[in-house]
């Protein structure tokens, strides 16, 4: 199991799987920042998992011209520790497309694409965006290693039907191709009370506080955060806390703060009280990344029994998720007048609050079943090994 990332939900697929039976590598890269799971073993791990970080020799550096670089480099380093392993089966996401490369033709092993984006689109885009001349054959290049991977790997699992209808127009057999959506794991998010010890080593137990937690980048718009910060700054009890790093949460930083909290990401044994510690809980995507991003953060939000604030494209799977869960109020990605007026609806209605919660909470009961997950992964990884 490689998930360049370091995701909760990856190594808890990777537990799964060696409980089993299966011997288990799991593969991950701390070099990326971002909102790690729980990547150390614990007592009750079984003895056939095996946790272990594949590193760069400095932060990957995620919006510069040494990304490519650090892609190939990365993926040289993730081959050569694969194929010391000599396994039956690889399953690889939430990888840049590079490294993503270098595994796939390097391997002997069938790899399957655990595929968690479309991650050739928005590269187009910023292409076209920035070299105004070359733009379009570039972007046309990355979509082109895209299309070119999926077709190399033994298999490729989606998250969303929406991304599947993208994956058969580009021309991948539809008998090549699975669906799972992604969870979140719903044991080692148990809801807390507001008033916990994170809380109060915040000074926010006795705040009203909307919280965002998770990656802040160019599919989010972090104005729409500082705009509800604005919206309440005359509420002296009403904090906005945002849990991330980034270019989003860099943004913020050089505005004017006042009532807007900014820390960086929490070690995950405190995000159960991090998520409790809210009143609402605050998910954004951009309208043009809708057709190829599914915020992961709202499963963990689901998780913590708090509702959900979500400026979402109507057609997007955490949109639909929301809304057919019943655990939150969704607006236009672009409608920042229509975020604020929801905001102070959820603040001012301590049952509606209540109830949307508990609906978040029982939706995650009923859905992030790990062993039902794990068997519908199993199926897929057995039917390709080698």
């Amino acid at each position: 199991m490689h998930d360049f990332s370091g995701f909760p939900f990856p190594v808890q697929l990777s537990r799964e799987f060696a409980r089993r039976g299966h011997r288990v590598l799991h593969l991950h890269c701390p070099s990326y920042r971002a909102g790690k799971g729980d990547l150390e073993r614990r007592e009750d791990d079984p003895a056939t998992l095996e946790i272990e970080a594949v590193s760069l020799d400095r932060p990957f550096d995620k919006y510069s011209g040494r990304r490519i670089l650090q892609e190939r480099s990365y993926g040289r380093r993730l081959l050569r520790r694969v194929e010391q392993e000599r396994p039956n089966v690889v399953l690889s996401g939430n990888t840049p497309l590079l490294a993503q490369d270098t595994l796939i033709s390097g391997v002997d092993a069938p790899v399957v694409f655990w595929h968690q984006d479309v991650y050739s689109l928005p590269m187009q885009t910023e292409a076209k965006q920035r070299l105004p001349v070359v733009g379009s054959l570039v972007g046309k290049r990355f979509v082109g290693i895209e299309r070119k991977l999926l077709a190399k790997s033994a298999a490729v699992i989606t998250i969303s039907e929406d991304f599947r209808a993208t994956l058969l127009c580009w021309g991948l057999p539809a008998d090549k191709l699975h669906v799972i959506e992604n969870w979140a794991p719903l044991e080692e998010l148990p809801t807390a009370p507001k008033d916990n010890e994170w809380a109060r080593r915040h000074n926010l137990a006795d705040k009203r506080v909307f919280l965002y937690s998770g990656t802040l980048g160019r599919k989010h718009d972090p104005s729409l955060l500082l705009r509800l910060a604005q919206a309440f700054r005359d509420e002296p009890d009403v904090r906005v806390v945002v849990a991330s790093e980034g270019i989003g949460a860099d943004w913020l930083s050089d505005r004017p703060r006042e009532n807007l909290i900014l820390l960086g990401f929490q070690p995950y044994g405190d995000v159960p009280h991090v998520l409790a510690a809210s009143d609402v809980l605050v998910a954004i995507l951009e309208r043009d990344a809708g057709a190829f991003a599914v915020p992961s953060k709202v499963l963990s939000y689901l998780c913590a029994g708090r509702p959900l604030l979500a400026a979402l494209p109507h057609d997007n799977l955490a949109a639909r998720v929301i809304e057919s869960s019943g655990a939150g109020v969704r607006v236009d990605p672009d409608d920042a007048e229509g975020l604020v007026e929801a905001a102070r609806r959820l603040l001012d209605d301590a049952g509606l609050r209540e109830r949307l919660g508990a609906a978040g909470r029982a939706y995650a009961e009923r859905t992030f079943d790990i062993a039902a997950i794990g068997a519908r992964f199993e199926s897929v990884l057995e039917s390709v090994s080698a």
